[in-house]
């Protein structure tokens, strides 16, 4: 926020002139200065407070991870999955603080890889405050938690800390840096070259997160192969059903409202006007906005999977719509700012057919993702990206990103096919850099025997033959007689 000037030698001839107004001058100027740093630092709160509090709700998704996880898996495996959702965060922290952020957003950097502000060194600066970087870290941390659920229920525990340092440290955040770094070569905040005139719009990261967390899940959960009992010996799928709808309820719950911490949040700022000041309509309406488009395709996702199974099956599944609606929170995550609310609703309709139909898919390669992470959020997050192309609106991407005169928009908004072809290159980007660095990782611990767990361990379940005990104490009848 720039700051008001005042010139006493300017105001000094409005006062009458003379000694005594050139004293009047240099006092009012001062006052005048003075209350306008107050501003420029109220400013820069009020900003950094918005994205502190959006931090907040984005780390808030890590309590609704744990608890889908929990619920979605079976009962002997509960501790060991929350134990892991834990150590996201943790292992993410130290691995993002060393070397995530500086690869992601050392500026001044080339368009591969940033070079700068590797634990945190030279920082704050005139760029980045210490609130960016935990707003970052908490994206990074959801993209290793989306990929604990696709290898649940038979992954050694040590193979859990070597991903989640990788995938956080190295993988996620060259990934970022490529989209969200002003120097990235597919950005669209770059100041020239931009990738077919546009750059990439994944606005809070469709595909940065849930396509590099859904696609390391795919690569993991086809090299360990599906668990003990999931496809009988003729390739019949057999239900392996969480142990808690309840959980999975209340996990749900909580991502829904983390959510609008992770694309209004992405804003990064609040406190900026669009055109003229003192109009009622400025980058708090986007926020609000991206929150309405945020909710539409999650909700409208949700009802689509609702009446869609309940015609495949024939009964109504709670477990399927939380997944419903959360495929329609990764899909819109890209064009959520750049977007009307009647095409989230068409976000949120088609993620839900694309979630039933790669489930489907997976069903018939006999691939076993117990949360359908890989499905979900690698395939609406992709869907989501090409959304973008589709329907994002002119004067929403020149507001979200101005200075670019010409900026390519939605196909079928008239805006051409440059930023469709620019989101088509990210998909292919993001699913082969994930191939190749999570893909290797995954199948040379397998290669070591360092990623499955063995067939008596699996079939024990992991809280009791690798963390002392289950998480819930069952009482038999028999001993309920005894304790009278």
């Amino acid at each position: 926020m720039a700051a008001l000037a005042c010139s006493p030698a300017e105001l000094h001839p409005l006062l009458g002139g003379g000694n005594a107004t050139s004293a009047a001058a240099e006092y009012i100027c001062g006052r005048f200065d003075a209350v306008s740093s107050k501003f420029v630092d109220t400013g820069y709160a009020v900003d950094n407070t918005y994205l502190l509090f959006s931090t907040y709700l984005v780390f808030s998704m890590q309590i609704g991870f744990a608890m889908l996880c929990a619920g979605s898996v079976r009962a002997k495996n509960t501790m060991n999955i929350m134990l892991t959702n834990v150590l996201d965060a943790a292992t993410g922290g130290f691995f993002y603080y060393l070397f995530g952020f500086a690869l992601a957003f050392g500026t001044p950097s080339n368009g591969f890889i940033g070079q700068h502000f590797f634990g945190l060194s030279q920082f704050p600066s005139q760029s980045f405050d210490y609130g960016f970087f935990l707003f970052q870290w908490a994206f990074a941390i959801a993209a290793a938690g989306i990929t604990s659920g696709s290898i649940a229920e038979r992954t050694q525990f040590g193979a859990y800390l070597i991903y989640s340092s990788f995938l956080t440290g190295l993988v996620y955040p060259i990934a970022s840096h490529w989209f969200w770094s002003a120097d990235g070569w597919a950005s669209p905040a770059r100041a020239d070259n931009l990738l077919f005139g546009s750059g990439v719009i994944d606005f809070a990261g469709s595909g940065v997160v849930h396509m590099v967390g859904g696609i390391a899940g795919l690569w993991g959960a086809l090299i360990e192969g599906p668990r003990i009992g999931r496809f009988d010996h003729s390739g019949k799928a057999a239900s392996l059903r969480g142990h808690s709808a309840t959980l999975v309820v209340l996990g749900t719950f909580l991502l829904w409202f983390g959510w609008y911490g992770f694309n209004p949040g992405s804003f990064l700022n609040i406190l900026k006007a669009y055109g003229e000041s003192g109009s009622y309509y400025g980058q708090w309406s986007a926020v609000g906005r991206t929150a309405v488009t945020t909710t539409l395709a999650g909700s409208t996702a949700a009802l689509t999977t609702l009446f869609g199974k309940r015609l495949l099956v024939g009964h109504w599944n709670v477990t399927d719509v939380c997944n419903g609606l959360l495929g329609g929170f990764a899909a819109i995550t890209a064009g959520c700012s750049v977007v009307d609310p009647w095409a989230a609703i068409i976000c949120g309709f088609v993620a839900a057919w694309v979630l039933i139909g790669f489930n489907k898919l997976a069903e018939k390669l006999k691939y076993d993702d117990p949360l359908e992470a890989a499905q979900l959020h690698g395939g609406c997050g992709a869907w989501g990206l090409l959304f973008t192309g589709l329907f994002a609106k002119k004067a929403y991407v020149n507001e979200v990103y101005p200075g670019v005169e010409d900026r390519p928009y939605g196909l079928l908004m008239g805006g051409g096919g440059g930023l469709l072809a620019a989101q088509v290159v990210q998909i292919l980007v993001v699913a082969a850099w994930t191939s190749v660095t999570m893909g290797t990782l995954f199948f040379i611990l397998h290669k070591m025997k360092l990623l499955r767990i063995s067939h008596d361990e699996e079939a024990a379940g992991m809280d009791l033959t690798s963390h002392g005990g289950l998480a819930y104490e069952y009482e038999t009848e028999e001993k309920k007689e005894i304790s009278f």
